[in-house]
């Protein structure tokens, strides 16, 4: 992202709060990097660079300010809290089929995002309302339905390609979540079309 710096410039002298976390500040004396709406006496300007992100500049060799703390600013990870927890797995499960191997749990998940099986499954719950092994079912079903209606697939390839680990398995969800057999899907959506 290419910052204008007289924006920048302008909206730190300010501190604009309508910037904030949408650019940074950092102090080439100091080492440190700032929000615009930090409340610290003002550098100098030729001891200022803005840049994009916390990330870049984390790279560019700055620490964070212990005063405003900008890896907790708006449009950063840090600012959505937990959410940002569930949503990463949540990726996972969707993107990667990180709960549909034969050997993988939420334990092995919560590991990749950082924080215990326990307390991932907790904010599961309170920012989805279902648990992880949920949301990989219904990821899993959302994967078939597609398969079933977008390509001729057989059965059996759709139920391994989406995830499941047998057929039958396949089934069983197919008809608790739809209280019918997949092939009645893939007849019912085939006939409307």
């Amino acid at each position: 992202m290419r910052l204008d710096d007289s924006i920048c410039e302008q909206a730190w002298l300010k501190r604009d709060p309508g910037f904030d976390g949408r650019f940074f500040i950092g102090v080439r004396t100091t080492g440190v990097y700032c929000r615009c709406v930090c409340p610290v006496r003002l550098p100098y300007r030729r001891n200022v660079e803005f840049l994009p992100s916390a990330a870049a500049a984390e790279r560019a060799g700055y620490r964070p300010c212990l005063r405003c703390r900008p890896e907790s600013a708006p449009f950063c990870p840090a600012w959505n809290g937990s959410l940002t927890i569930v949503e990463r797995a949540a990726r996972l499960i969707r993107e990667d089929g990180a709960l549909d191997a034969p050997d993988a749990t939420v334990e092995t998940l919560a590991e990749r995002v950082g924080v215990g099986a326990r307390h991932l499954s907790r904010l599961f719950r309170k920012h989805v309302g279902a648990s992880p092994i949920q949301v990989a079912k219904t990821a899993r079903v959302q994967r078939a339905k597609r398969l079933l209606t977008e390509t001729d697939l057989p059965i059996t390839d759709v139920a391994l390609q989406s995830g499941f680990g047998s057929l039958r398995r396949f089934n069983a969800v197919f008809q608790d979540v739809y209280k019918r057999p997949p092939t009645a899907i893939r007849r019912t959506l085939r006939g409307a079309g």
